[in-house]
């Protein structure tokens, strides 16, 4: 996933090898992680798929099963990682994260402090956008979290530039040495006001801090609390609309009763001119485009602030 060791480097030209994590596509909505094993399988409702077949194809591989049926190989980017990943908590979606990246300023040899770790959606985007020569800090209040997140980070070969604390941040502050050393900082807790005093220690001079909060009272008394020290503080609520894109076909031999099959209405096809050597296709297909019908609504709001700096 990162480019941080040459040898575990995954990219979609790297070919499949035995200890590597994969994301098997069966369709947009079911996907899952599995780590190849040459003398292992995966059986789902297509077959049965032999890790051995695996080894040696370049992600983005279509396989198939012993019965015909296929899937395709993928490798475990951090947007494909946070659709298949245990949720322990609440996590955060691509477009939120798209927009923390980018407004926290994160590249390359950034320092980014964390706070709650959770699931790790998130922290493994982080720590993609910090890599190689960047780290990124996160800390959770709960031991067994803590812990399968760090596995999680084994398993997509970010470890080497995420570390996992056990703290509770809220009620203790940061750790004293990270002083004056982060870039930035994300904040995902139910009182972030109560660490926003030690997050404005931590940064350095017009650093960026994000709080994450589901709630707009929350968000209200983070705002209070980030004006004796932050500036150009902004509030964001990221509402995502998909759409799917389908190829359907069309039954032109049903005249004024015809349509799309499966749904929408078509207009009447107009017959050829006698002699006119067009064909009379009985049936044509086109591509439809419509709202997903399991958009998601409200996640939460984002409030960024900058550091003011010592005049």
């Amino acid at each position: 996933m990162l480019p941080t060791d040459p040898e575990k480097r995954i990219s979609f030209t790297r070919c499949i090898r035995e200890g590597d994590l994969v994301i098997v596509y069966e369709r947009h909505d079911c996907m899952k992680a599995v780590k190849v094993c040459k003398s292992s399988s995966l059986q789902n409702r297509f077959g049965v798929f032999k890790h051995s077949d695996w080894i040696g194809k370049p992600f983005g591989s279509k396989v198939f099963s012993n019965k015909g049926g296929f899937v395709y190989l993928l490798a475990p980017t951090p947007e494909l990682w946070t659709l298949v990943l245990s949720h322990r908590t609440q996590i955060l979606y691509i477009a939120d994260i798209s927009f923390v990246v980018t407004y926290l300023e994160i590249v390359p040899g950034c320092v980014v402090l964390e706070s709650g770790t959770g699931s790790g959606s998130l922290t493994t985007s982080l720590a993609r956008a910090v890599a190689p020569t960047g780290h990124v800090y996160t800390f959770d209040f709960h031991e067994q979290r803590a812990a399968s997140a760090r596995e999680d980070f084994e398993r997509t070969g970010v470890s080497s530039i995420v570390t996992v604390d056990v703290r509770d941040i809220q009620g203790q502050g940061f750790p004293d040495e990270f002083a004056g050393l982060a870039d930035s900082i994300f904040l995902d807790l139910p009182q972030p006001w109560l660490t926003i005093p030690s997050a404005a220690k931590m940064l350095k001079q017009d650093g960026v801090l994000c709080s994450f909060s589901p709630c707009i009272e929350q968000v209200q008394r983070s705002c209070e609390s980030l004006l004796l020290n932050f500036t150009d503080i902004r509030t964001f609520e990221i509402l995502l609309r998909t759409y799917e894109v389908r190829q359907w076909k069309t039954d032109c031999s049903r005249g004024n009763e015809g349509g799309l099959v499966g749904s929408l209405p078509h207009k009447r096809k107009q017959h050829p001119i006698e002699g006119s050597g067009e064909p009379d296709n009985q049936n044509s297909s086109s591509v439809m485009a419509r709202p997903s019908g399991e958009a998601r609504g409200h996640t939460g709001y984002l409030t960024f602030a900058r550091l003011k700096c010592l005049s």
